[in-house]
């Protein structure tokens, strides 16, 4: 049960200051807040409800072994007595088997999202690290680059960690933050888009972690914050490439909303 709690632990969208600067940034930051409390909520009832099923399922088998075990001396019984005491077997084998099938798929997807979510902090333990930070920040790039993105991860995350104030470490959480969404991990990658918002302000990758944080937002069904994360590129950012991305993903949002509502 270790996985469980530590699944139960893992926290998905832990923001500690506001994900933007205005007063739609401020309602956005709001359901990034409730989003981040509903999926603890929710990970922390499974892992409650899976430790709970534990005992009931030892209960289970060792009463099916205790029944297995009395086959033989029903053996000596009357054939009528013999085929009901089997047929109880077989019934609660069934049973068994169904609460194990149960918690098995409950377990196999916690510990999932536990390992999507946790930080790659074993990728690249034993990958010398430079004490220069633009070469610190270079064998990061080349992680990334060969393919290797869980060590690149781990090393931006310790650039970002070493170098907090560096403009480089912007754009390592942006780094990170791409990594995640690439591989539709959207609780994960929101957080990182949000250092990068809040704390690099003048990073000129800002605008595309906007049109990424309203994706991620889409993704999650969160319409209303996807709507203000577009609307905020918009808004700050008209005449860019990003604006357009996100005039895009507004579109998208009314067409969907325009097929659920003929439904």
């Amino acid at each position: 049960m270790r996985a469980v709690r530590a699944a139960a632990s893992v926290g998905f969208l832990a923001l500690g200051a506001c994900f933007y600067s205005s007063e739609a940034g401020k309602n956005l930051e709001t359901r990034v807040d409730k989003l981040d409390k509903d999926l603890r909520a929710e990970q922390k009832a499974q892992a409650d409800k899976l430790d709970q099923q534990l005992p009931r399922i030892d209960q289970k088998i060792a009463e099916v072994t205790k029944a297995l075990d009395s086959l033989d001396a029903a053996s000596r019984r009357s054939g009528a007595d013999t085929s009901v005491q089997l047929q109880k077997v077989i019934e609660d084998l069934a049973q068994l088997r169904g609460q194990v099938e149960a918690y098995t798929h409950n377990l196999d997807a916690l510990e999932n999202r536990a390992a999507a979510a946790s930080p790659d902090k074993k990728a690249a333990d034993d990958v010398p690290r430079p004490t220069d930070k633009k070469e610190f920040f270079a064998l990061a790039q080349s992680k990334a680059k060969s393919g290797d993105v869980q060590t690149a991860r781990a090393l931006y995350l310790d650039f970002a960690r070493k170098w907090p104030k560096d403009d480089l470490a912007g754009d390592a959480h942006f780094a990170v933050a791409e990594s995640f969404y690439g591989q539709d991990n959207c609780p994960e990658a929101l957080p990182e888009y949000g250092q990068l918002i809040k704390n690099f302000g003048k990073s000129k990758s800002v605008p595309l972690a906007y049109v990424r944080s309203g994706d991620c937002f889409a993704r999650l069904k969160n319409t209303d914050a996807a709507k203000l994360a577009y609307e905020q590129v918009i808004k700050d950012y008209p005449k860019s490439s990003e604006a357009k991305m996100a005039q895009k993903g507004l579109s998208s949002l009314k067409k969907s909303a325009s097929t659920k509502g003929k439904k």
